[in-house]
């Protein structure tokens, strides 16, 4: 039994280019065996994630799915969507053909002029989402949460840890009952926070902060190219439970070029940062593959790394998966990136 158990150890080792000589790595095995083949993307001191919003160019969007995405890019945490985990959960499925729905409510908020037959088609899709809308409500209302925990400890067994969790219960047309589950869901997955647009209203972030103090869950506010050096500010102000997911691409397609400068003034206040490459606003604001835009993400992840700040990098990716390649291929690349600029 003992020279089998230690094969076990020497095979394990030897593969991970360890060696054995000691009785110290022996006791220590069980931990490395446990840890053996499961993806690690902490790379010297900084966390690198991942959003799973970026794999959903991918038909699959289970759970079981969207872990293998997420180990098979090699990531070791996440920011995770609602779907997955809310469909595991048990989350009532909708027959309503959502992307119809969007594509004319796009057209009429974007001036197009509908004809009466998209009037009256959009009018009936509308009443199918209100009542999907009720349903979900009713659904959030009574769920069991021991469904998120059983999903954070698949995740946890694969080696992957859940940082934020951003399910669509914050908008201002979810319910008081809706946030705090959403809060609550977000605890059992053990995320540190929960992530949402920043809704561009003061008595929304107030209430969201107020509820994020009774829940015991930080909110982390995200925003696109409407973010400026003082964006936050009042959130902030509001609650030590309101804070940032800052993104970083989103930024510099702003137009701005002081983000180190907020980072330096923040970093207490950010709990993630997007993290992409996107062109300035005066070269065309596009997303391009890491490398190729303005975003100085080099510079970031040094940043973070000489000042020991604790918040991870979560990659996302927005830019066009080039032909013959998929979205775990291209988060490998970018996590790549991130080795190469941190070696």
């Amino acid at each position: 039994m003992n020279n089998r158990r230690e094969f076990l150890i020497k095979s394990v080792l030897g593969t991970a280019g360890l060696a054995l000589g000691t009785t110290s790595l022996v006791n220590g095995a069980p931990s490395i065996i446990k840890s053996y083949n499961k993806p690690n993307s902490k790379i010297n001191g900084v966390q690198i994630g991942c959003i799973t919003y970026s794999f959903r160019s991918l038909a699959d969007q289970s759970a079981e799915a969207t872990l293998k995405y997420v180990t098979e890019s090699g990531i070791s945490a996440i920011e995770l969507m609602g779907g997955p985990a809310e469909s595991f959960a048990g989350i009532p499925e909708s027959s309503m053909n959502r992307g119809r729905y969007n594509e004319l409510g796009r057209k009429k908020r974007n001036g197009g002029k509908l004809s009466s037959d998209e009037e009256k088609e959009l009018g009936e899709l509308q009443k199918e989402a209100s009542a999907y809308a009720a349903t979900v409500a009713n659904w959030r209302a009574k769920t069991d949460f021991k469904k998120f925990e059983k999903f954070r400890k698949m995740y946890k067994d694969a080696g992957v840890s859940i940082y934020a969790f951003k399910p669509s219960t914050f908008g201002r047309d979810n319910t008081d009952a809706e946030i705090a589950y959403g809060m609550k869901a977000a605890r059992a997955l053990g995320a540190s926070h929960v992530t949402l647009e920043h809704p561009a209203d003061d008595a929304r972030t107030l209430k969201l902060g107020k509820m994020g103090e009774k829940n015991k869950m930080s909110v982390g506010y995200h925003g696109h190219t409407q973010q400026t050096f003082d964006f936050w500010d009042t959130a902030l102000a509001q609650s030590p439970r309101n804070a940032m997911n800052l993104d970083a691409g989103h930024y510099i397609a702003a137009g701005f070029t002081d983000i180190i400068s907020l980072i330096e003034k923040q970093h207490k206040r950010i709990l993630s940062m997007h993290t992409k490459d996107r062109q300035t606003l005066a070269n065309g604001q596009n997303n391009l593959p890491w490398g190729e835009g303005d975003t100085p993400i080099v510079e970031l992840l040094s940043e973070i790394q000489s000042k020991k700040y604790k918040f991870p990098a979560t990659i996302e990716l927005e830019y066009k998966i080039p032909e013959g390649s998929d979205a775990v291929k291209e988060v490998q690349k970018c996590l790549e990136y991130c080795r190469r600029s941190l070696a």
